[in-house]
C-alpha cells in the first residue's frame, strides 16, 4: 500500500508541473504576435501617415455593430474568468527538489517491515497453540487499517505472551473481544470524512479595479474595455487575455501602494510635468530629456539597475496620478491626454542606460496602459533621432505610430499651436503660458498672424472709453523691428508714441508685455516691421481694465 500511495503521489506531482507551464506560455506568445506586426512596418512610412490619426468615441451607442458584439463578448469572458479567480498572479514556482523523491520512497519501505515483523512473529511464538487462536488473532489483525497498526501491535505482542500448551476456547474467547474492540477504534475516517466540509465553503468572486474603475458594472467600464480592445483590433479573446497580463502586473508592481509612495524624486519634476490643455480638452505632459544633461540627475536617474527601476517606479507614479486626476472614464469624457517630448539637448541614442530605461519604459507602457495617448509630439528633433526612431519602431503597433508627429526646432512652435492653442503652450515652447503671469490667464484668448517677408504687420486694438489697456505679443524667432503708439479718434488730438521703434533678436525676452492709461477713444496700433526673408509667427492678446485700477 506504501509503494502504490507513493506512486500516485508522484505521479500527482509529475503531472501538476505541466499546468504552471501552460499558465505561462500565453504570455510570450503574445509578445511573439505582438513583435510579429510591429516588425512589418518601416519607420519612414509612420511619419508620413502620423498626422491622419482620429481619435474615436467611447460611447457604446457610437460603436459600429461587430465593436458592439465584441464588447458583450469581453464582458461575458471578464465574468466567467472572475468567477474562476483568474485575475490573480501565479503561485511561485516551487523549488525543484529531484534528490529528494527517493528518500521518500526508501523511509517508505521500512514502514512495510516494520508493519509486517509483528504481523509474523506471533504465530511462530505459539508453536502447541490450537488453530483457533491463530484464526482468531489473524481475523483481528488483517482488518486493521494501515494508519492504525501502530495503535494495534501492543495487544498483538501480549497475545505472544500468553503460554500456549493449555489454552481453552474461553481464553481465546477472551482474547477475540479484547483484540476486537481494540480494532473497532479506527474511526480515524471520521475527521476525514468532515475536513472536506470546509473548503466547500463558496467565496464570491474578487472585485478587479484598474485605474479607479471596476472592469464591470460601472458607467466607466465600458471605456475602460474598449481602450483594450482597440489596442487588440477588437478580438476579445485577445482583449481579455491583454487584461489579466494588466491586472497582474498591477498587482505585482503594487501600483495601489505606490500611489501613496514618497520616492524622493523632486528633481524629476522638471522633466516630466503636467502643463495645460489642448484645444479638444486634453490634458498635456511635458517630458523634457535634455535636463538629463546634467550628469548628477542622469546618474541619479540611471546609474545603476537599482536606479533605474526607481525612475520606473517614479515615472509609473505619475502616470498613474495624472490618470486619476486629470483623465474622465465616464462615456464622452476626456480620457487620453497629450504627450509632447521635448529632445533639445537630449543625451543620444549612445548614452546606454538612457536607452535601456526607455527601452523598458515603452513595453511596460504599450502592454499595461492602452490607448492613453492621443497625440505624441516630438519637438526640436535633433537629426539623429529619425535613426533611433527606427530602432525603436519595432517595439511600437502601427496605431501607437500613427499617433506620432516630429517636429525640428524651427517648427516646433508652429507644430504645437496646431493641436495646443498658443495661451495653453509654455513660453519656453513658444507660446504665452506663464505661471507668475498676474494679468492674463489660459481663458484670455491668443490671436494668431502671420507677417509675410520682407513685409509690415500692423495689429490695432480699439479702445471706446477711457481705461487702462494691457497687452502682450511675441514673433517666433523675432528678427524684427516693432513699434507701438496710441492714436486717437479725435482729429485734433495728437498721436502718443507709447514705444518708440526697437529691433529684437532670437536672444532677446521671449514675450514683449506694455501697458497704457487711455484717457479718451482711439485706438493702441502694434507695427511689426519683417525685414527677412522667412515669413514669421505672431501672436498677441489683450485686455481692457477699468480705469478706477492701476496696473
Amino acid at each position: 500500500m506504501a509503494e502504490e500511495t507513493q506512486t500516485k503521489h508522484a505521479e500527482e506531482v509529475v503531472a501538476a508541473a505541466p499546468t504552471l507551464e501552460k499558465t505561462n506560455e500565453p504570455e510570450p506568445a503574445q509578445k511573439e504576435e505582438k513583435k510579429e506586426e510591429s516588425t512589418g512596418e518601416t519607420a519612414p512610412a509612420v511619419i508620413g501617415q502620423s498626422v491622419s490619426f482620429k481619435e474615436e468615441s467611447n460611447i457604446v451607442a457610437d460603436l459600429e455593430d461587430p465593436e458592439k458584439k465584441a464588447l458583450d463578448e469581453l464582458k461575458q469572458l471578464i465574468h466567467a474568468a472572475l468567477a474562476a479567480n483568474e485575475f490573480v498572479p501565479p503561485p511561485p514556482a516551487a523549488p525543484a527538489k529531484p534528490d529528494g523523491e527517493p528518500p521518500k520512497e526508501e523511509e517508505a519501505k521500512p514502514e512495510e517491515s516494520a508493519v509486517a515483523v509483528p504481523a509474523e512473529e506471533p504465530a511462530p511464538s505459539a508453536p502447541v497453540a490450537e488453530e483457533k487462536t491463530v484464526e482468531a488473532i489473524e481475523e483481528t489483525v488483517v482488518p486493521v487499517s494501515a494508519s492504525s497498526v501502530v495503535d494495534s501491535a501492543p495487544p498483538t505482542a501480549e497475545v505472544a505472551k500468553v503460554p500456549a500448551p493449555l489454552v481453552e476456547e474461553k481464553t481465546v474467547e477472551a482474547i477475540e473481544e479484547s483484540i476486537v474492540p481494540a480494532a473497532a477504534p479506527p474511526s480515524v475516517p471520521d475527521p476525514a470524512e468532515e475536513a472536506p466540509a470546509p473548503v466547500a465553503t463558496e467565496t464570491s468572486p474578487e472585485e478587479v479595479f484598474i485605474w479607479g474603475v471596476p472592469l464591470l458594472g460601472d458607467e466607466k467600464s465600458d471605456t475602460v474595455l474598449l481602450k483594450f480592445l482597440r489596442a487588440r483590433d477588437f478580438k476579445a479573446k485577445d482583449a481579455l487575455a491583454m487584461i489579466k497580463n494588466a491586472v497582474i502586473w498591477r498587482k505585482t508592481f503594487e501600483i495601489e501602494p505606490l500611489l501613496d509612495e514618497d520616492l524622493g524624486f523632486p528633481e524629476m519634476e522638471k522633466v516630466v510635468f503636467m502643463h495645460g490643455f489642448d484645444k479638444e480638452g486634453h490634458p498635456v505632459c511635458y517630458n523634457v530629456y535634455g535636463e538629463f544633461q546634467d550628469k548628477d540627475l542622469y546618474a541619479k536617474a540611471f546609474g545603476d539597475d537599482e536606479k533605474r527601476m526607481k525612475f520606473l517606479k517614479w515615472r509609473i507614479q505619475f502616470l498613474e496620478k495624472g490618470i486619476r486626476q486629470q483623465l474622465d472614464f465616464s462615456p464622452g469624457g476626456v480620457c487620453t491626454m497629450v504627450q509632447v517630448t521635448d529632445l533639445k539637448n537630449s543625451p543620444g541614442p549612445g548614452k546606454r542606460e538612457l536607452r535601456q530605461a526607455t527601452n523598458q519604459a515603452l513595453a511596460l507602457l504599450q502592454d499595461n496602459y492602452p490607448e492613453f495617448v492621443a497625440k505624441q509630439v516630438f519637438i526640436n528633433v535633433p537629426w539623429w533621432y529619425l535613426a533611433f526612431n527606427r530602432m525603436i519602431s519595432p517595439f511600437l503597433t502601427q496605431r501607437t505610430k500613427s499617433k506620432f508627429v516630429f517636429a525640428g526646432p524651427s517648427k516646433s512652435a508652429e507644430t504645437l499651436f496646431k493641436y495646443i492653442a498658443p495661451e495653453q503652450v509654455p513660453v519656453r515652447y513658444g507660446g504665452l503660458n506663464n505661471e507668475n503671469e498676474l494679468d492674463f490667464t489660459t481663458a484670455d484668448a491668443v490671436t494668431e498672424m502671420t507677417i509675410k517677408p520682407s513685409t509690415k504687420q500692423t495689429v490695432e486694438i480699439p479702445v471706446t472709453e477711457a481705461c487702462n489697456l494691457v497687452w502682450e505679443f511675441r514673433v517666433l524667432g523675432w528678427d524684427v523691428t516693432y513699434v507701438e503708439e496710441f492714436i486717437p479718434s479725435a482729429q485734433d488730438s495728437y498721436t502718443v508714441i507709447v514705444q518708440k521703434a526697437r529691433k529684437l533678436i532670437a536672444t532677446d525676452e521671449p514675450v514683449v508685455k506694455n501697458t497704457f492709461k487711455v484717457g479718451e477713444p482711439g485706438k493702441i496700433v502694434l507695427s511689426i516691421d519683417n525685414t527677412t526673408s522667412k515669413k514669421k509667427k505672431l501672436i498677441y492678446r489683450y485686455k481692457v481694465k477699468s480705469s478706477t485700477k492701476t496696473i
